[in-house]
């Protein structure tokens, strides 16, 4: 199971940066995955793929280089982690922390 090289802190709607509600990427062989801890986030690619509304239950895949954006919609705590790997989604739901045992 990949485990992140990093994360951020847990954000909330108060917190939660302007720059990850406009439209930026990630970096070339990085992933990422948004993890909604409590509330909704809509999560958007720039490829028109639509949106995605992120809850504890369904994390967002960010894919090396794609550039993405997100919404609040109300009360949420969220946090991003990132991987050098592709990582599996199913150790993300229901507020899970990657690589705990």
């Amino acid at each position: 199971m990949p485990v992140p090289s990093h994360s951020t802190s847990v954000f909330n709607e108060t917190t939660l940066p302007a720059a990850l509600r406009g439209e930026h990427r990630t970096k070339a062989g990085v992933w990422g995955v948004i993890q909604v801890i409590e509330g909704e986030l809509s999560f958007s690619l720039i490829n028109g793929d639509g949106e995605t509304i992120l809850t504890p239950d369904n994390p967002g895949l960010i894919l090396p280089e794609q550039t993405h954006w997100v919404e609040l919609i109300g009360p949420v705590r969220v946090q991003v982690h990132f991987y050098d790997q592709r990582p599996d989604l199913r150790d993300h739901h229901k507020h899970t922390r990657p690589g705990a045992a």
